[in-house]
This record gives C-alpha cells, structure tokens and sequence, in this order.
C-alpha cells in the first residue's frame, strides 16, 4: 500500500487527539443531534442484518458471517459522512491522556451521546415497525420473527455474559475506528471497518448501541415494547459498561498509551509553585 493513503501509528494517535479535542468542545446541542444521526446509522446497519439472516433454513455460521457482514454499513454510515456514536467515542480517551481534554468534558460527551444514540435507535425501530416490513403488529413475517428472535435471546443473557461480550465488542469496534482512521482513503476506511464490525458481529459480541435497536425492534415486533421497556436495562447496563472497559483496556494497552499515563501521573505528583 502507497505509504501516502496511510498514517503512522504516531500520526493516527495524533490524529484520534484532535479529533478528541473537536468532540469534547462541541455544543452539547451539537453532540446530541449528531448521535441521533449515528443511533439511526447503526440501526440500518442492523435491519439489513436482520434483513439478510431472516431466511431460517440458511446454516448458523454463513448467518453470522452474513449478518455481520451486512452489520458493518452501520459503522461505515456514522465514521464516513461523520456523526456521534458512543462506543467509538471511548477512544476520546486518547485526548484525555495528552492533555487536551478535561476528564468533566469526557463524561459529558459520553452520557450527551449514549441518550442520542439510544433515541435514535428507538426512533429508527418505532419507523420500521410502522412500515410493516416486519408483519403486522401480533403477526410478524420471517423479519419480524427474526427481530423478536435476537431481542429475546440478549433479553435472556445474564449479567456477566453481557458484560463480558461488550468487552471484546469494542475492542474490534474501537480497532475499526483506528484502522479507518489510519486510512486517507474512503475504499481504505471501508476495508478497515469492515473486518473487525463482520468479526464482532459473527462471534456474537454485544454492542451498547446496537442493542439500542434491536431491543426495541425485537420488542415491538412481538407488541410488547410498552411493558417490557425497563427489562431492556438489564442488558443495555452491563453492555455499555463492558463496552467502556474494552475501550480503555485497547487503549491502556497500548505502549504509547501506557507512557502518556506515566507523565500524566508524574505532572499529578510535581508540587504545585
């Protein structure tokens, strides 16, 4: 590859910190709207998921390999054009460990951003619902039998299962924003998002935001979105606080990151003049 469609490792953690730098300042107004639009790009990505994994008689592993395959337009809609989506935005991290970005700042953007995003995603499923491409309400078709399928299955996983699985989920989502980031190139940034969402995807792992659509979808497929709206929590929770560490672990990791973290805490310990 043309050493000119590519960034250095140190120009990509650059890079991130600017971009870091951009999202902790913008307007709170600002954020919201823009993960609005990125709730509603992930949960394209997921009726089309849904979508090409509704024909039951296909075999289990070209499912996954389909389904994360389609899955992976969502984070192509949200890096490309550009929008806000939480758990890319734990690399803001990056922006925090150089300096650039106050820990209140970080915050404030992740709690602005998962509320829009979940909006969004709710708002796409309660459109989906209305255009009946899903069957009717108490007689859904295949889609909609799919929709209910995969909500009631991440209904059922337990604390730790989900927790665990939004770990390895961001670790690749958050590898597919730094691979994207590294390219110049949209074909180059197409690439690199693609493998690691299809990989996610077809392992199983859980994405805060992605459940933040097909929760609800699942839900008002079957005409039970109104009374079993607080259970969706029990794995929303656990799968963003997954998602958060395996953010940070990518991060922390990574020996660039772990010398930053060692002049942060030694300029914390220098005596103030």
């Amino acid at each position: 590859m043309d050493r000119n469609e590519t960034l250095s490792p140190k120009e990509i953690a650059d890079a991130l910190g600017q971009v870091a730098t951009v999202k902790g300042s913008a307007r709170i107004r600002d954020q919201f709207f823009l993960a609005i639009l990125a709730g509603i790009y992930i949960g394209f990505g997921g009726i089309v998921s849904i979508m090409v994994t509704s024909e039951s008689a296909m075999d289990d592993g070209l499912k996954r390999f389909i389904g994360g395959s389609a899955f992976s337009v969502g984070l192509m809609l949200v890096l490309i054009p550009g929008s806000e989506l939480f758990t890319g935005n734990i690399l803001m991290t990056v922006g925090l460990l150089s300096k650039r970005l106050h820990f209140l700042r970080v915050l404030r953007n992740w709690a602005v951003v998962w509320i829009g995003n979940f909006a969004g995603a709710i708002l796409l499923a309660w459109v989906m619902k209305n255009t009946d491409l899903m069957g009717a309400t108490g007689a859904p078709n295949a889609v909609g039998d799919r929709a209910i399928a995969i909500a009631d299955a991440k209904l059922q996983l337990a604390f730790w299962p989900c927790l665990l699985r939004g770990v390895l989920c961001n670790m690749l989502v958050c590898l597919a924003v730094i691979m994207a980031c590294s390219s110049r190139s949209v074909s180059g940034k197409i690439l690199g998002i693609y493998f690691p969402i299809m990989a996610f995807v077809a392992c199983g792992f859980e994405h805060s935001i992605a459940n933040m659509y097909f929760l609800p979808a699942g839900l008002m497929a079957a005409g039970r979105f109104g009374g079993r709206f607080w259970e969706m929590f029990g794995n929303l929770i656990p799968v963003t606080l997954g998602n958060i560490i395996g953010g940070l672990a990518l991060i922390f990791l990574h020996p660039g990151s772990q010398k930053m973290v060692s002049r942060l805490f030694r300029t914390a310990k220098q005596p103030q003049a």
